[in-house]
């Protein structure tokens, strides 16, 4: 079979490769991991991603080349669908299937701490290795968990994932708390001391406005949108985006099709009680709930976006939040269908040529890559260094603030 025919190297395609060269992505988001222990159990060497798996993932090591990834948050994501012990040993496995990684691949990925050893990889040439926590059941409600996790070397928590936590509300499920509990604002301000990024993408508004509240450090959305170009709970409102100068964090824009564009908003609705309604949850990758979505689609076509849909979103954001408070979360591996030309990893240098066709300066593409979360990781480090100066590992449960 043939292959597809070469893409044609326009001269803002042709800038955005020598820009990726010097200022390459840091991206906030790849559900790897999780993709590897469904399709394989962590068996890498029947998922080498070595060589071109774009027949089964979104992410190869090729491919991150290709695309000028320099460094990359892998999530450590757990399912809801695990609770208490469970999610905590399900994360662990997934922090276990990152060490495999490093260990397997050491001449292309560098494993990463903090923003220095970020800059050390780009020197090297090296993608920078980092973990995020998708999701705050995963510490079963123990600070000493999270504690755990981050002298591991996850350098974010996503404060909830689809599911209210006990001390969190989620965006996309009923809110039990109006926000943050005392216990939640517990976990936030020891997120600080720690140097762990406070990251907001999944929760709701009201989580949001807590976090800012509280948080001494900046913040992070590590894969979000703008709720003002495509109304999903999942993006963030234009009051949180405009909070984010005084705060200093920065929201990484996603390219999930449902949380940019809004027709695809309806078509997800759909589709999603098309599966319920034959017993499948819809965040299920079973190859039956495959086949529902496929004669489901056959039926009632997807509609699709695009590399400009997600530059919409990146044009809003900059004008509410500012150049400087903005990066990219792609979340590929997380979700099964992608924007037309970001079909996977190496898709990055088409959406940096649509920025420079919509005017964006040499100096804002380098802070939107790679300065601004190289920054944000900087900022909480050093937040991190005084507390830690002024006060000790919190000893609270939430038995004792929650009641």
């Amino acid at each position: 079979m043939s292959g597809p025919a070469p893409e044609a190297e326009g001269p803002e395609l042709a800038e955005a490769r020598r820009l990726l060269a010097g200022h390459p992505v840091v991206d906030g988001h790849n559900d790897l991991p999780w993709a590897l222990r469904q399709q394989v159990r962590y068996d890498l060497s029947r998922r080498d991603i070595a060589a071109d798996q774009s027949a089964r993932l979104h992410t190869d090591l090729p491919r991150l080349r290709a695309g000028g990834v320099g460094a990359q948050f892998w999530s450590v994501y757990v399912s809801v669908a695990h609770t208490g012990d469970s999610a905590v040993s399900a994360c662990l496995e997934q922090i276990d299937a990152v060490r495999m990684l490093h260990a397997r691949y050491p001449a292309d990925l560098r494993p990463a701490l903090s923003a220095e050893d970020m800059e050390l990889a780009r020197a090297e040439g090296r993608i920078a290795s980092l973990m995020g926590a998708e999701g705050g059941h995963t510490i079963n409600n123990s600070l000493a968990t999270l504690r755990t996790f981050h002298r591991l070397g996850v350098r974010y928590l996503t404060l909830t994932h689809n599911a209210t936590t006990d001390w969190a509300d989620a965006a996309t499920d009923a809110p039990r708390h109006d926000g943050l509990t005392a216990f939640g604002e517990e976990v936030v301000r020891e997120m600080n001391r720690l140097g762990m990024l406070v990251d907001l993408s999944h929760v709701a508004p009201a989580t949001m406005r807590d976090a800012l509240r509280v948080t001494e450090a900046p913040v992070l959305f590590s894969h979000s949108s703008a709720r003002a170009v495509c109304d999903h709970p999942r993006n963030v409102p234009d009051d949180v985006l405009a909070a984010l100068p005084a705060n200093g964090g920065v929201a990484m824009v996603t390219f999930v099709p449902q949380f940019v564009l809004p027709a695809a908003v309806a078509w997800s609705e759909r589709a999603d009680d098309h599966l319920r309604a034959h017993g499948h949850d819809p965040l299920d990758r079973s190859p039956s709930a495959m086949r529902l979505l496929a004669e489901f689609e056959e039926n009632v076509p997807r509609p699709r976006a695009t590399v400009a849909t997600v530059a919409d979103h990146l044009d809003h954001m900059r004008a509410v939040a500012g150049v400087d408070h903005l990066g990219i979360g792609g979340d590929f591996d997380g979700t099964t269908h992608l924007p037309e030309g970001l079909g996977g990893v190496d898709g990055y240098p088409r959406l940096i040529a649509e920025l420079l066709r919509r005017r964006w300066s040499a100096a804002e593409v380098a802070r939107l890559t790679w300065g601004n979360a190289a920054r944000v990781l900087a900022d909480a480090e050093a937040v991190a260094r005084d507390l830690s100066a002024r006060r000790g590992p919190s000893l609270a449960t939430i038995e004792q603030l929650d009641g």
